[in-house]
């Protein structure tokens, strides 16, 4: 058994790299955890609104150095109507194995200890600690346990199913046609068609990334295929159908996930790990905030290990904090699921876009003092 640390942490996301490094800033003895021997890609938006921004820059990581694109406004899709607002703040896109990578660097250069290709198997409170137990038998043990493996459960510490869990998701890159590559500039698209919503940016000049939810039901209907998927939202979206004229899809097979919690919020009460990012509050993606809210977490979380509160007094801090801004992401989320026609009355008032935005986001009167 290794030497008791301060804190192990599963999972060398955002959040938990963010953590790693916040900890070990401190002097804290920090172990972080990652199953990928490299930065892979995720299902995943790769929109970084200011929080993100903030708060990447604060751990030491400048996105546009990096080749970040930006992205200043957005646009609601249904058919070939077209809702189109600027938004409150400018925000970036870039693809997140090169942020991940990024923070895994940085967590190592502050000498967080950094284990990668080990898979934890198994976490459990002895006596005074708590253990996990990886995939190769070894254990690590620390006086603090700190879940942040994302959107996928560490066994024994599962998440219940959320407000909207009947979703399943897909992501696929795409190298554009010159033309519609420069249609798509500066711009996040969000495009409704019949059981669910697809978000479309770019990332690198040329290639967007293409992430999409679709209802359970509708995905077997159409087969339980991406081909069928794809072709049954570009039937609907003929403006989707167009932005991939003369497309090359550019992985072998798209990402996909199911039985994503939307809505979600950890509430524990006494001896329990602390889990951040989407182990913590899960918000619809279509509010490109879920990077935001995982280092926001990290931070939250950091703040009430150092001054030596409990895990349950943070989860029921970052409850209260982003509960109203989930709660409205929630609404909206299925809004635009079973009201496809809300993009007419969006192109008339576009403004309300820039509303949800905002209400949608972590609260301003929470997010760190230090860069506000």
């Amino acid at each position: 058994m290794s030497t008791k640390l301060d804190a192990v942490i599963a999972g060398g996301g955002p959040a938990g790299c963010a953590l790693a490094i916040l900890l070990a800033q401190q002097g804290r003895t920090v172990e972080l955890i990652e199953k990928s021997t490299h930065a892979d890609n995720k299902v995943c938006g790769e929109f970084y609104s200011n929080e993100t921004v903030q708060y990447l820059k604060f751990l030491g990581i400048d996105l546009h150095s990096m080749g970040a694109l930006p992205i200043a406004s957005v646009r609601l899709a249904r058919k070939r109507v077209i809702a189109e607002c600027e938004l409150p703040f400018l925000g970036l896109s870039l693809p997140r194995r090169i942020v991940d990578e990024a923070l895994l660097e940085r967590a190592y250069a502050v000498e967080a200890r950094l284990i990668r290709g080990k898979n934890v198997e198994a976490l459990q409170h002895r006596e005074d600690a708590w253990v996990f137990r990886c995939s190769d038998g070894s254990e690590h043990t620390a006086t603090e346990a700190f879940i942040a493996t994302g959107k996928h459960d560490l066994r024994g510490w599962k998440r219940d199913s959320g407000k909207q869990n009947d979703l399943v998701a897909f992501k696929m890159y795409f190298a554009l046609s010159s033309t519609q590559g420069d249609a798509l500039k500066h711009c996040v698209e969000l495009i409704l068609f019949p059981g669910g919503y697809a978000g479309l940016q770019l990332v690198e000049p040329g290639v967007a990334n293409l992430s999409l939810l679709i209802r359970r039901t509708i995905f077997h209907k159409c087969g339980a295929g991406w081909p069928a998927v794809l072709a049954h939202v570009k039937t609907h979206s003929p403006h989707l159908c167009d932005r991939l004229t003369g497309a090359m899809a550019l992985l072998e097979k798209p990402l996909a996930l199911s039985s994503i919690p939307y809505g979600y919020h950890r509430s524990t009460k006494g001896i329990a790990p602390w889990c951040l990012g989407d182990q913590c509050a899960v918000v619809p993606s279509f509010t490109g905030d879920g990077m935001a809210i995982a280092l926001h977490s990290a931070h939250v979380a950091a703040g009430y290990f150092l001054s030596g509160h409990t895990s349950s007094d943070f989860h029921a801090e970052f409850r209260r904090q982003m509960r109203a801004p989930i709660q409205t992401a929630d609404f909206f989320s299925r809004l635009m699921m079973e009201v496809p026609m809300l993009t007419y009355g969006l192109r008339i008032y576009p403004e309300t876009m820039a509303w949800i935005t905002r209400r949608t986001r972590i609260p301003e009167q929470f997010c760190t003092a230090s860069w506000m």
